[in-house]
């Protein structure tokens, strides 16, 4: 198998989005630009993939920790064609593929593509037509239609900035050929940089036709340079994969008002209503129903259960028959088994609730485990903490807690024990037994309730 480097160019600093955090590094549906850039290209199953750095080239390297990539550092940002030099002394004797770490929603196909066109007499250029080319570099033909050059819109005469054919910056071609016209480039222009683009010119005097491709859609090769395209880019992202859901029959409310910031997986006829947030990996059975303005997060709600409107629910297992919500928050840790409620204004971390309990208002249960059928009534608190230590409460089967409670952890409510509304619980209660712990009630009928003075 023929050997494939790809060589993405990520050094720039992007200085109109206005911030610290380098530019390929500004988030993308939850994850940085170059990352989506670097998934695609990993299902190239390329040999080699070179990342070329230079802005916040260790901010780069760290991000990029769990890639298998190899850096090339453009310490001076001398154009494209100087970005790339720094890289070819790492590569192989196959193809290249060189990518931009600010378009990231290039697609695998159009790339495909793109490399089937490469050999020693050909190499391949991506290109797309455009209502408005202003600032792309157009695409240059000769009588017979073929690509012979692209020339930057600030090096173009007005013929040329006339065509609509646009140069998306990527291309493909030998190993060999790109070795022998690097070189060659100048710094003689408008700009005073190496084009990459000059390549195209040497092609064509060498006798090595340029191939062109175009994607499938505009948006594909689109890239970033502020915020209002980071902005349009995140919705296009967002339009395709509501698109996606869809087909694979989701229901969702309004496609224009969700956001998947991972990986979302959908069972049948699950409903998703507007303004929802899903971040990292989450899974919805069949017949799931998630209310508006909900955020989901790194979990999994079982079949047939329904996340009411504003609730929050971060790293949780849900089995299946659930209630979440309304504003119900869900921390990590959280275990819902079947039928298992927790209702409004509740909060729970690191707590197993079991078959068919309820936490219905109002409550905050952490570290904790729930039994089958229990009950907790509105305000019931879990005191697990004293302040350095975290402790666990145990509640057994069909045990009901009564409103306004305080167990204080280390704690274990017995099978089918009853703890009396108000109670402060600091001792273990037994099974089937009452526990009732608050002071003893007074009252004065001959009470007089104090009055304010009367303005003169």
């Amino acid at each position: 198998m023929q050997e494939l480097d790809i060589v993405i160019l990520a050094a720039g600093k992007g200085t109109r989005m206005r911030s610290q955090t380098p530019k390929v590094l500004h988030p993308l549906a939850g994850k940085p630009m170059v990352h989506h850039v670097l998934d695609t290209a990993t299902g190239l199953c390329p040999t080699r993939i070179h990342v070329v750095i230079g802005h916040g080239a260790e901010q780069l390297r760290q991000s990029l920790i769990d890639y298998p990539v190899q850096f090339a550092v453009q310490a001076e940002q001398k154009g494209t064609g100087h970005a790339v030099a720094q890289a070819l002394p790492q590569l192989g004797n196959g193809k290249v593929l060189v990518l931009y770490g600010d378009v990231p929603l290039i697609h695998r196909d159009s790339l495909v593509t793109l490399l089937a066109e490469v050999d020693d007499q050909h190499m391949g250029l991506l290109t797309v037509t455009m209502q408005d080319p202003t600032g792309y570099g157009r695409i240059v033909r000769n009588a017979a239609g073929e690509a012979e050059a692209i020339v930057e819109q600030k090096d173009a005469s007005d013929e040329q900035r006339a065509i609509t054919e646009c140069n998306t910056g990527m291309m493909a071609m030998t190993s060999e050929q790109l070795k022998r016209w690097m070189p060659r480039l100048s710094s003689d222009n408008a700009q005073g940089e190496y084009y990459l683009t000059d390549v195209i010119a040497m092609a064509a005097s060498d006798g090595v036709k340029v191939s062109t491709v175009q994607p499938s859609t505009v948006i594909e090769v689109e890239g970033v340079n502020d915020r209002a395209q980071m902005a349009r880019l995140e919705r296009a992202y967002q339009c395709q994969t509501a698109e996606k859901l869809m087909q694979e029959g989701v229901a969702l409310a309004d496609p224009a008002r969700l956001d998947v910031r991972g990986k979302l997986t959908c069972g049948h006829d699950v409903f998703i209503d507007v303004g929802c947030v899903f971040e990292g990996e989450v899974e919805l059975g069949e017949g799931v129903h998630i209310g508006p303005y909900c955020v989901i997060k790194n979990s999994t709600i079982g079949a047939e259960s329904i996340v009411d409107a504003h609730s929050v629910v971060d790293t949780t297992v849900a089995a299946g028959l659930n209630q979440i919500g309304p504003f119900a928050r869900l921390r990590p840790g959280t275990r819902l088994a079947v039928k298992a409620k927790v209702g409004n204004f509740v909060e729970t971390k690191n707590v197993d609730v079991g078959e068919g309990s309820k936490i219905n208002h109002l409550s905050y249960v952490g570290d904790a485990s729930l039994g089958r059928g229990v009950n907790v009534g509105a305000g019931t608190i879990t005191c697990n903490y004293d302040g350095a230590n975290k402790h666990h409460t145990t509640v057994g089967d069909h045990a009901f807690i009564g409103s306004n409670t305080a167990l204080v952890a280390p704690v274990t409510i017995g099978e089918g024990a009853t703890v009396g509304a108000g109670s402060t619980i600091a001792k273990d209660v037994s099974d089937h037994a009452l526990a009732v712990s608050r002071g003893r009630q007074l009252e004065r009928r001959d009470w007089q309730r104090p009055r304010g003075r009367i303005a003169p």
